[in-house]
């Protein structure tokens, strides 16, 4: 372990570490030496300022995803979660391996990687079973294998549950908001239940907003009938504008999308104009909007992937989609989608192009590492407390309780009250922190 730098930014005490961990875990233990291919990872430690000397418990954050970095916080309220956190805890925030200042993968590290059946080899080692492996490597090489809470956003909850199945001796409770995926996993099963959310979710934005049925109808026609660039060179396709539906699971985002359609055209007040051509500022704003993140898109549908699949994914989005005639592109009102890949993205996009023949090896693979345990976790005995949003456009809140039904020691909260980022203030963090201090679940470490 390596401090790199510690400093303060407001309102907050901050350390720096990296760690070398195993690139390919097969047949190695989490603590042991090291030998062969290594990686990087990095992981950021805060903690409020009158307790930088404490003794505080150990948070760690499982960061929402995939391909998501740590929270870079600018003070403790910036990810409200945090200020709540730290009264509490010691926070560790890695970056899982891939992303930010740990090893990183782009497109040149991608390049590297020899042929697209190499490429795909070495992104199955960006998945649960590897992320979680490097965390439990952590806590007994930095932090002297003390056990620690976990809290995980979004993907985070399925890292939790990789966490409970393979290493459940090094957490002391558990955390997750968002984010409790159906196990057995299904990829095509959970998109069955998202795309009518997303349907659902495009309704409600018109009901709020009529005046935009029309513009976003004359925005779709537009680019059906011209050839349209945006900043960075992409094509502008009606799929492309639909996918400006991924951010419907957040708030305010149905603002977001309508102010951002107030400049859609170079002409007129506003108003759809059908002769207009569109604006320079709208196609910024989009490309910003829908721009692809690596490792974000090429790993979306194979977080689903556990162990040896029956069946390989094979688009299991486009193949869900293609069975609702409502999101064709033709279809008025046009309808938007979520959080979704699709076969065309690869070819559009610039930052997608040199993925797209390693993810079409992934899509016709059924080899992947194992990352749920259905038996160990209905004998779990560490407290788990999941935040439940009713409403959650991107894990559906059925197929979150069914699994919770199936997990010992598993408590939850159901609320309509967020959305999926609810996380991001303070009070959902602060609610379930409570419900488990409440029950004792926590009282082993206070």
């Amino acid at each position: 372990m390596t401090m790199l730098h510690h400093y303060y930014v407001p309102g907050l005490y901050v350390e720096e570490h990296a760690i070398d961990v195993p690139f390919d875990w097969t047949g190695k233990q989490p603590g042991a030496p090291l030998d062969g291919e290594t990686l990087r990872l990095f992981y950021r430690v805060i903690a409020s300022p009158e307790h930088v000397h404490d003794e505080l418990p150990l948070l760690v954050f499982l960061q929402g995803g995939p391909g998501g970095a740590g929270p870079r916080p600018l003070n403790p309220t910036s990810d409200g979660w945090i200020a709540e956190a730290v009264k509490h805890f010691r926070v560790v925030l890695p970056d899982q391996r891939g992303t930010g200042r740990s090893s990183g993968v782009d497109s040149h590290a991608l390049a590297s990687w020899g042929d697209p059946a190499g490429q795909a080899r070495r992104l199955k080692h960006y998945l649960a079973d590897s992320i979680v492996r490097d965390f439990e490597h952590l806590r007994r090489v930095g932090f002297e294998r003390r056990p620690w809470v976990t809290l995980g956003q979004s993907y985070g909850g399925f890292l939790t549950l990789s966490y409970l199945s393979l290493f459940p001796e090094g957490v002391a409770a558990s955390f997750t908001t968002g984010g409790i995926p159906h196990v057995p996993a299904d990829a095509k099963e959970l998109y069955r239940h998202t795309f009518p959310r997303m349907a659902r979710k495009t309704a409600q934005f018109y009901e709020r907003y009529p005046q935009d049925v029309e513009r976003v109808a004359t925005v779709a026609d537009y680019l059906h009938d011209h050839d349209v660039a945006l900043p960075n060179g992409d094509r502008l396709s009606v799929e492309r504008l639909q996918t400006l539906g991924a951010d419907f699971g957040m708030k305010p985002s149905f603002e977001r999308l309508h102010w951002l359609l107030d400049t859609a055209f170079v002409a007129g007040d506003g108003r759809a104009n059908r002769d207009s051509p569109l604006s320079d500022t709208f196609l910024d704003a989009v490309m910003t909007a829908t721009a692809s993140r690596p490792l974000y898109w090429p790993l979306q549908e194979f977080i689903y992937a556990n162990g040896t699949l029956h069946e390989p994914i094979d688009w299991a989005a486009q193949q869900v989609r293609d069975t609702m005639p409502a999101f064709d592109v033709a279809a008025r009102p046009l309808t938007f989608t979520g959080e979704a890949i699709f076969p065309w993205m690869f070819r559009q996009e610039r930052a997608l192009r040199p993925y797209a023949d390693a993810v079409d090896e992934l899509m016709r693979d059924t080899s992947f590492g194992l990352i749920y345990d259905a038996d160990r976790l209905e004998r779990n005995t560490v407290p788990l407390q999941a935040a439940v949003y009713f409403d959650d456009m991107y894990v559906d809140s059925g197929l979150q309780l069914d699994t919770l039904s199936r997990i010992g020691n598993s408590h939850y909260w159901v609320t309509n009250e967020f959305e999926h980022d609810g996380l991001h203030g303070d009070a959902v963090f602060r609610h379930i922190y409570q419900e488990a201090l409440d029950r004792g679940d926590l009282a082993e470490l206070f």
